[in-house]
């Protein structure tokens, strides 16, 4: 793979230590690099891939926080610094509502850690620097453009997301550094946002907030997940077009493929409430109880409409338990 030092952010959008109140070198020293590598039978592999690579922030002695997806079933993980170092890491565990990942290094890191600030407090408009392994160099000077719902095509949902830009090319596990240099947040996705009423359309980085890590966390450390009752799973990948739900994808022997559903399946309604847009979709399946729950759909393919029960899953389940190497 290519080396994580081969590209820079543009001068223009790196952040200038002379524009914050903190010490922003010591911020970024935060960020650490992230390698990880998958089983080839892994259940995300064909989706994720087997080699990962993004960012981490350090937020306890020892302790990373990044965005799940990277150490998904990994089986080793890598942590770079600045300095040239390499430590492995130990993948604690994920948790699937928020999208956090936790790395434990298994070597003294002499670093400093970031503080977990109060992302219910940012507003749009306010300056952030969005941080990445290496610096300055690999930090882009941005904004809040919006806090919003997002919905994602593989069940997920945020009640309010953070959206900067521009966009960090890097983005996956970057902290998102607030004015008082905490951590509000780390990078998971990069989307395209249309322009619409005066607003200049252009890539934005969605950002997980820091908020929602704090319930969870000391249960993540004891346990490597939430303490709480795992949503039902169907394992169907869908999207929005015209007003319907469309499934554009199957997780291979997930609860979705093994009921009969097929990829253009229109869903109309769950439980017999219709459904319009995919947070609308997740949140009535998650209303119908913990994961084993029967899902009732009314689903509409090739001109006929049908009834079909799905009996969810723990989407935990499908997973392969990281390992210590």
């Amino acid at each position: 793979m290519a080396a994580l030092t081969e590209w820079k952010v543009p001068p223009s959008a790196q952040p200038r230590a002379e524009d914050y109140s903190y010490d922003l070198e010591r911020a970024l020293s935060s960020v650490v690099g992230l390698h990880s590598i998958v089983p080839s039978d892994a259940f995300t592999a064909d989706t994720l891939g087997l080699e990962r690579a993004g960012n981490g922030v350090l937020i306890d002695k020892g302790l990373v926080l990044t965005i799940g997806y990277l150490i998904t079933e990994a089986e080793t993980v890598w942590l770079h610094f600045g300095d040239g170092r390499v430590v492995q890491g130990h993948a604690l565990g994920f948790d699937q509502e928020t999208g956090f990942g936790l790395v434990q290094a298994l070597a003294r890191l002499d670093l400093p850690s970031l503080a977990l600030g109060r992302s219910s407090d940012t507003r749009v408009g306010e300056p952030v620097v969005v941080g990445g392994a290496g610096g300055r160099k690999r930090s882009v000077a941005a904004r809040i453009a919006a806090k919003q719902e997002f919905a994602g095509y593989w069940e997920y949902v945020l009640d309010e997301a953070i959206f900067t830009t521009p966009a960090h090319p890097n983005w996956g596990g970057t902290a998102l550094i607030g004015a008082s240099g905490d951590l509000l947040g780390v990078g998971s996705l990069q989307m395209q946002q249309a322009p619409e009423r005066g607003r200049p359309g252009g890539d934005l980085n969605m950002i997980v907030p820091i908020d929602l890590l704090k319930p969870i966390l000391d249960d993540m450390l004891k346990t490597g997940r939430a303490n709480r009752p795992q949503r039902p799973w169907l394992g169907l990948y869908a999207t929005e077009i015209e007003d319907k739900i469309v499934v554009v994808g199957l997780a291979r022997g997930a609860p979705a493929q093994k009921a009969g559903l097929k990829t253009g399946d229109v869903v109309l309604s769950v439980g017999g409430a219709e459904v319009s847009d995919l947070a609308g979709l997740y949140r009535r399946i998650w209303s119908r109880g913990a994961a084993g729950v029967e899902v009732p759909l009314t689903v509409y393919r090739d001109g006929r409409t049908f009834e079909q029960t799905v009996v969810s899953s723990d989407r935990n389940r499908f997973f392969k338990a990281p390992s210590l190497h």
